[in-house]
């Protein structure tokens, strides 16, 4: 038993340096001197382009879109709106009040209702697209707010017939709201910035991030259009686009604004259908990218970012047999040699910390160390304090446990001052996850205690956050129940 727990543990820490080591490279790509090859871009490039507002019970906020959306700089006759309302409740009513007053102003703006949900945002994507009529469709989600200028500063790449897909930066209306903010905003900025720009510049494949992109519409018929086989719709479709031969263009200089969840339900259910949706996806394209014409660069990239979410179920078995590593290594003094091994998994946290920092500071780009000392650690402890809830959704996805499209519930909040409380979409509430997550803190406590009952301190600092971080999801998943 005792070698079975060794094997595990050691296979688990090789995977996640290996990893660390793609996010590695992929952070040297990053801050490279860029090539001085010029990127086709055409700024009297104005073809006809379809705006699409796939909505679904967003009372709060679904106004709000509409009035950025006709804001946009763009030909009023070469702008057609989508609103694809699935909703079942006040929000219908308040879109077509609002759709009515823009119509009568001219805008040709829609909304269109189909009789039910079948595939959830990827069915309503594809009802609309089916009858479109503009050459590129541009896709926002309800809880964002794009500036002005995006269409003028996204479709002049669209010159270049080879482009598909043209991706731009989240930004967050409310990243300094509480501490779950700023800790989804930490993440969010780096893969923005280094995954998303390392990848598009090595020539690697890139994704659609399901929101704040323009697509050629035949590019995603050609593709074979939506699919709602998978959780994560726009990766998938990214995909098998590429595949097809395909070109994306990311472009981290255009911020698109939005809001982030406040509260950890709502990131328990953004991520669990980020991670089981990566997995659903991983395991219905990662074969076709292996036997694709592909380089071995390309590939390697595409099997870990298809596999990025598999690093939860890794980091939880690494996590959870630590601690009883730390009694066989005490009980084997022979064995001494195989644990000095690990020193070798420092140069993987280094990589992590590289990848992140750069991250951090492409975009804040003002005292960067010292928000990256104050935010990486507790950031690191909030990602393993994840890692139960993420892993169980990455397992579902590869097992094949088909569940529902659950929407982020939207919240319309912005300043530190105002409150979710009231919000009719929100329902935390106690779950056998939540529980165990609990147990989890209290386990690595234990860890901790046995650093001293064994005089072994090599993995105190690793129990610590670990400690932490799951007392930080467990204690905010208890927080909100109350409020229900």
């Amino acid at each position: 038993m005792e070698w079975i727990i060794v094997v595990v543990y050691c296979t688990a820490l090789l995977a996640i340096f290996l990893f660390s080591l793609g996010q590695l490279h992929l952070t040297w790509i990053y801050t490279r001197p860029r090539s001085q090859e010029a990127t086709f871009f055409d700024h009297n490039f104005l073809p006809v382009v379809t705006i699409q507002l796939p909505i679904f019970n967003e009372k709060y906020v679904a106004e709000r879109l509409i009035d950025c959306i006709v804001k946009l700089d763009y030909p009023i006759d070469k702008l057609e709106i989508q609103v694809l309302d699935d909703s079942i409740d006040e929000t219908v009513e308040i879109i077509k009040k609002k759709v009515s007053l823009y119509q009568s102003q001219g805008f040709d703006i829609h909304h269109i209702q189909r009789k039910d949900r079948k595939g959830f945002k990827a069915g309503a994507l594809a009802y609309g697209t089916s009858f479109c009529k503009g050459e590129f469709t541009a896709i926002f989600d309800s809880d964002f707010l794009p500036n002005e200028g995006f269409l003028k500063n996204t479709v002049g790449y669209f010159v270049n017939d080879k482009i598909g897909m043209v991706q731009t930066r989240w930004g967050h209306v409310n990243k300094n709201y509480s501490i779950l903010t700023e800790m989804q905003a930490f993440g969010l900025d780096a893969h923005f910035t280094v995954e998303q720009g390392g990848r598009n510049r090595s020539g690697s494949f890139i994704n659609f991030n399901g929101t704040a992109g323009i697509w050629r519409k035949s590019c995603v018929l050609d593709a074979g259009g939506w699919s709602a086989d998978t959780l994560t719709e726009d990766l998938d479709l990214s995909y098998r686009a590429q595949l097809k031969g395909w070109q994306f263009q990311f472009d981290e200089s255009i911020e698109s604004p939005a809001e982030l969840p406040v509260i950890m339900s709502a990131i328990k259910s953004q991520q669990y259908r980020w991670n089981k949706g990566a997995a659903e996806t991983a395991k219905k394209n990662l074969f076709n990218v292996f036997k694709s014409n592909q380089s071995i660069k390309t590939k390697v990239h595409a099997a870990m970012h298809l596999l990025n979410s598999s690093v939860f179920v890794l980091l939880l078995a690494a996590s959870i047999l630590s601690i009883p590593m730390l009694y066989i290594k005490s009980s084997n003094p022979s064995l001494e040699w195989l644990f000095n091994l690990g020193s070798v998994f420092l140069i993987g946290f280094f990589s992590i910390s590289a990848f992140y920092y750069v991250g951090l500071k492409q975009v804040e780009k003002v005292k960067t160390k010292s928000l990256f000392l104050k935010r990486f650690p507790l950031f690191l402890s909030f990602s393993m304090g994840l890692a139960l809830h993420n892993a169980v959704a990455v397992m579902e996805g590869f097992l094949g446990f088909k569940t529902p499209f659950i929407r982020t519930p939207k919240f319309n909040i912005t300043q530190k001052t105002e409150s979710w409380v009231g919000n009719q979409y929100i329902k935390p509430k106690l779950t056998w996850g939540t529980m165990v997550e609990g147990l989890l803190c209290g386990y690595f406590i234990w860890g901790i205690v046995s650093a001293w009952l064994l005089h072994d301190f090599g993995l105190i600092i690793f129990h610590v956050m670990l400690a932490i971080g799951f007392g930080i999801v467990f204690y905010h998943s208890l927080k909100y129940i109350k409020h229900v």
